[in-house]
C-alpha cells in the first residue's frame, strides 16, 4: 500500500465523489488516503453513504490544504462551481496535482466563464495552466499535467461524437445540432423542486435552453479543432432515469459520404483509445449499454435524402462523464496505462 500514489477527494458527498471512491477501491496503483467534505467533517462517510458501511470508515475531513498535503499526493476537487477557483491555487502551493471535476478551469476566457457560470473566474495564471483532460483527444498533453480540467458531462459524450467528423471536414460544424438527455444524477444530491420525485417520475422536459453552462465549453473545443468559431444550437433534457448521456447530434455531411464512411473514420480516429466503442452500420447505442462503465459508444446515420448525418453518443454521466474520466487522467498524467482501475464491464440490464 505505501507504494501506491496517495489520494483526496474534496466533495466526497456528492455524487461524483463518491463515485471515485467506488471506482478507485478497485485501482492497482492508488489509495484513497483523505475524504474531504466543507459541510460534514468530523462524520462519518457511512452515514451519508449507507451502502459504503463496512467498507470504508473514514471520518471527513476538513477543507484544509497543508492537511490534505499530509495525507495526498494528488487531490480530485468534486466541488460545485466557484469553489476550486479558490482553493485550486492553495492545494498547488502545498505540492499536490489538481484534478478538478468543477468547471472552474475548462473555460480559457475569465469573461466568458463569469458570463455562463455568473461567479468569480479562476486565476488567469492557473487558467493558463491547466490541461483541458477529454482524455482521447488531449491525452499526450495531460502527461505530466499538475492541473487538469476534468471535462463536463455533456461535452463528453457530445465532442467525442463529434469532433473526428470536424477534424476530418465529414460535416460543416456551422449546421450542428445537438439534442442532449440526462439522467437525473447530472443535477447533484442537493433537493430541487426540479429533481422531486413527484415532478421527475413520467415527466420529460427540457431545461436551460440556450442558457447551459457547458455550450462554452463545446464551442471552445469544437472552434479549435475547426480551425475557426464554432456557434451551435444546443438543447438539454432531464430524463427520469438514475443514469446515463445521451447527445443525438444533426449536422449536414459533405457530399457523396455514407455511414460507412463515418465507421471506418471513427474506429481509425479512435484506434487504440479502448474506451471509446464504434457501432456497426445499422446499430444505435443505448445508455443502458455503458451504465456504470467508462465507455463512451458511438453510432451513426447518414441520411442520403437530406444530406444530414445523425450522430448517437452515450455515456454513463457520473463515470466517463465525471469520475471514470476523472481516474483516466490520473492515469494518464501518472504515466500509467489510462485503463488502469477503470476495466469495468457495464452493468446490464
Amino acid at each position: 500500500m505505501s507504494s501506491k500514489v496517495k489520494v483526496a477527494i474534496i466533495g466526497s458527498t456528492g455524487y461524483g465523489g463518491v463515485e471515485l471512491i467506488r471506482l478507485l477501491a478497485s485501482h492497482p496503483n492508488a489509495e484513497v488516503t483523505s475524504v474531504v467534505s466543507s459541510s460534514s467533517a468530523g462524520s462519518s462517510i457511512a452515514e451519508g453513504y449507507p451502502h459504503l458501511t463496512d467498507i470504508r470508515a473514514d471520518t471527513l475531513d476538513g477543507v484544509d490544504a497543508a492537511a490534505i498535503r499530509a495525507k495526498a499526493d494528488v487531490v480530485f476537487t468534486a466541488t460545485p462551481a466557484g469553489v476550486a477557483a479558490k482553493l485550486a491555487p492553495e492545494l498547488l502551493k502545498k505540492g499536490l496535482n489538481v484534478i478538478d471535476l468543477s468547471g472552474d478551469y475548462r473555460l480559457r476566457s475569465a469573461e466568458v466563464y463569469r458570463e455562463w457560470y455568473k461567479k468569480e473566474p479562476a486565476d488567469a495564471r492557473y487558467l493558463a495552466e491547466a490541461v483541458y483532460g477529454l482524455a482521447e483527444i488531449y491525452g499526450d498533453r495531460v502527461r505530466g499535467a499538475r492541473l487538469i480540467s476534468n471535462p463536463g458531462c455533456y461535452p463528453t459524450a457530445t465532442l467525442l461524437g463529434l469532433l473526428p467528423a470536424v477534424a476530418e471536414g465529414y460535416i460543416d460544424p456551422a449546421t450542428i445540432i445537438i439534442d442532449a438527455k440526462s439522467g437525473v444524477s447530472g443535477a447533484g444530491r442537493g433537493a430541487s423542486l426540479g429533481t422531486h420525485y413527484s415532478e421527475l417520475n413520467e415527466n420529460f422536459k427540457a431545461y436551460k435552453v440556450n442558457k447551459h453552462q457547458h455550450i462554452p465549453e463545446i464551442e471552445q473545443v469544437l472552434s479549435d479543432t475547426a480551425g475557426r468559431p464554432v456557434v451551435t444550437t444546443f438543447t438539454t433534457h432531464l430524463v427520469p432515469m438514475t443514469r446515463g448521456i445521451m447527445s443525438t447530434m444533426y449536422a449536414t455531411v459533405r457530399e457523396g459520404l455514407k455511414t460507412a464512411d463515418f465507421i471506418e473514420l471513427y474506429r481509425r480516429y479512435y484506434e487504440g483509445r479502448r474506451f471509446v466503442r464504434v457501432r456497426p452500420e445499422g446499430v444505435l447505442p443505448a445508455t443502458k449499454e455503458v451504465w456504470g462503465s467508462n465507455y463512451c459508444d458511438i453510432g451513426f446515420a447518414v441520411d442520403e435524402r437530406t444530406g444530414r448525418v445523425t450522430i448517437v453518443s452515450v455515456i454513463d454521466n457520473l463515470v466517463k462523464g465525471a469520475a471514470g474520466q476523472a481516474i483516466q487522467n490520473l492515469n494518464l498524467s501518472m504515466g500509467w496505462d489510462e485503463t488502469l482501475g477503470l476495466n469495468f464491464i457495464p452493468a446490464y440490464p
